[in-house]
């Protein structure tokens, strides 16, 4: 297994990315092509700062204190971090074996034996399910839903707590059956502890830019208020957690 990672860039001391103060480690290489996504700059897997397993934990070990006191710990976001699932497994046990905290932040589209191996040194799963809908997910990201709702069911059975993330975007992701089915299939589930709902933004609209990739959304506008809030309550209204 890998003794080395491809990373994007660090977060010390983040607050949004699962409980507490956590140590957040972005890694380099995504599968999907999301529309909206704000970091393109992760795609690339051949990208990135090149770290060594000691190099990463000798920096996780200086906020240790600010995890445990916070109820934090670290989380592995991306790009998709199951891109480099087996650097990762070895994180995630070096963790438990000391007592810290292990989220995973991903779309769940990559799903073999190999991760199911490291799930079982994760804590909680932040799962982003981009949209309910088949078509619109493959026109939304390039990709098949069905690894995703695999992934999800299997956390379900073995009891591994999830987040779910979803990104509301106008004229995207806003259709209000497709989230009460959303909203229904995930009420079916016993893991789920919340769920988010994230307005769309562009704050990395220029990094399309730099990059030369097609942007499509231009003309997009961030959800109002209101509209967000009717998304959270078609959730609560399943009896699902959505703050």
């Amino acid at each position: 297994m890998s003794d080395t990672a491809r990373i994007h860039s660090i977060e010390t001391l983040g607050t949004v990315d699962g409980p507490g103060i956590r140590y957040i480690i972005f890694f380099q290489g995504c599968p999907l092509r999301c529309k909206y996504c704000h970091n393109p700059d992760t795609w690339d897997i051949k990208k990135g700062n090149i770290y060594t397993l000691d190099k990463l934990f000798s920096d996780i070990e200086k906020y240790t204190g600010y995890m445990k006191y916070s109820g934090g710990g670290i989380t592995a976001s991306g790009g998709e971090p199951l891109l480099q699932t087996d650097f990762c497994l070895k994180l995630f046990k070096k963790c438990r074996k000391n007592g810290i905290n292990t989220a995973l932040d991903t779309s769940g589209n990559i799903f073999s034996d190999k991760q199911k191996e490291l799930l079982k040194y994760t804590d909680l799963v932040l799962l982003d399910i981009k949209a309910f809908n088949p078509e619109t997910f493959k026109s939304l990201t390039g990709r098949e839903l069905n690894p995703t709702l695999e992934f999800e069911e299997y956390i379900n059975k073995e009891n591994i707590p999830v987040w779910i993330r979803f990104v509301l975007v106008p004229g995207l992701t806003d259709n209000e059956d497709d989230i009460k089915k959303m909203a229904e299939y995930l009420s079916s589930l016993s893991n789920v502890k919340r769920v988010d709902v994230l307005p769309f933004h562009k704050m990395g609209e220029y990094k399309w830019k730099e990059l030369r990739y097609e942007y499509v959304l231009y003309d997009t506008k961030a959800p109002t208020a209101y509209a967000v809030k009717n998304v959270k309550n078609i959730f609560s209204s399943f009896g699902l957690y959505a703050p």
